[in-house]
């Protein structure tokens, strides 16, 4: 699609993935006319401690678009979004906490606000590309491939229903609809995620601070598919015209262990710190082996992974050194509650 002069939405815009979203778009297509929707940080939590909103106006400093602020849950909220005639829909608004056990407010968040969003792309006309989970797949064996899904909790559960609920609009709508699943997302402006940064960032802060890095057991044969925050906006923007609408992977394509991002954040680093290794208190809950299969990805969307784990670390290290020097005290503070994420 050429996105200039075109009107887009970005539900989530003042989040990690929305906001790096939000930014290419402006520096890439200067003429399109972005508008970002967010809920924006409260300092409200869930039962499990977690923040409910990760959007932050920092991860938006340089951002030259309209904003607006609002809950996707409300519906006169997305209803000022009707004042616009939308191209474009990006949805990245959800509950992304994958420790969060209400049902009832993670299927209102992800599901039923999305049904809301689907009736206004159809009314607009605009493409809708939104964000799905590779937490679909919940212990399903790897490779992971679309149809083998088995969610383990209320979070993959409330991702496959959309994609479910999607493939419904597919037939009976002409828009295009591509559902994305994301499997494990790091990079710049994910610090405001707080406890459910990434490992690859808080492994970083852990080396910076000087103290060993820990790791669960077996580390070394714990695999997941990381992906750099730039291919996750690569798959958006080819995901917005595509050949066929569907629901696909996003990933590498390569799984590598939670050992490899330690290893090479010390190699980056410069350091030669010895990793303390304690029990996963997650056994029964916990994936052991993400892959994402990416050949659809790669026929209908045109997609092509192009960053490794090696080079996206790399890309980062600025990043968190700078997190570090300027937020090292709240990152400590975020840091005391990491062993309940499960990762």
């Amino acid at each position: 699609m050429q996105f200039n002069a075109k009107r887009v939405l970005i539900t989530g815009g003042a989040g990690f993935i929305g906001s790096n979203l939000a930014f290419y778009l402006q520096e890439k297509h200067p003429e399109v006319e972005v508008v970002l929707f967010d809920l924006f940080r409260t300092g409200e939590r869930f039962s499990n401690g977690n923040l409910k909103s990760f959007g932050h106006y920092k991860n938006l400093i340089g951002f030259k678009g309209e904003i607006v602020s609002g809950d996707i849950t409300c519906k006169s909220d997305l209803d000022r979004l009707r004042d616009y005639d939308f191209d474009v829909i990006f949805h990245e608004a959800a509950i992304s906490d994958t420790t969060v056990n209400d049902q009832k407010m993670m299927i209102d968040t992800n599901l039923n606000a999305f049904r809301d969003l689907l009736r206004m792309a159809e009314d607009m006309k605009a493409a809708m590309v939104y964000a799905s989970s590779g937490a679909t797949y919940g212990n399903a064996p790897a490779p992971q491939r679309v149809g083998r899904e088995e969610p383990a909790n209320i979070y993959g559960f409330s991702k496959l229903a959309m994609d479910n609920l999607a493939r419904k609009w597919m037939k009976r709508t002409d828009i295009p609809i591509v559902g994305l699943r994301y499997f494990n997302v790091y990079g710049p402006r994910e610090y405001f995620k707080d406890s459910t940064a990434s490992m690859v960032l808080q492994f970083g802060l852990q080396i910076l601070e000087g103290r060993n890095p820990r790791l669960f057991e077996g580390s070394d044969r714990i695999l997941r598919d990381f992906i750099y925050i730039d291919d996750i906006v690569q798959a958006n923007i080819k995901a917005s015209s595509p050949e066929r609408s569907g629901v696909y992977n996003v990933g590498t394509g390569l799984a590598r262990s939670f050992q490899d991002i330690v290893d090479i954040l010390q190699k980056e680093l410069g350091t030669s710190l010895e990793c303390e290794y304690i029990p996963n208190p997650h056994l029964g809950q916990y994936q052991f082996f993400t892959q994402a299969d990416i050949e659809d990805t790669r026929r209908y969307l045109s997609y092509e992974p192009e960053v490794t784990l090696e080079e996206g670390i790399r890309r980062y290290i600025p990043e968190i050194k700078r997190i570090f020097k300027e937020y090292k005290s709240p990152m400590h503070q975020s840091l005391a509650h990491r062993d309940k994420k499960i990762y």
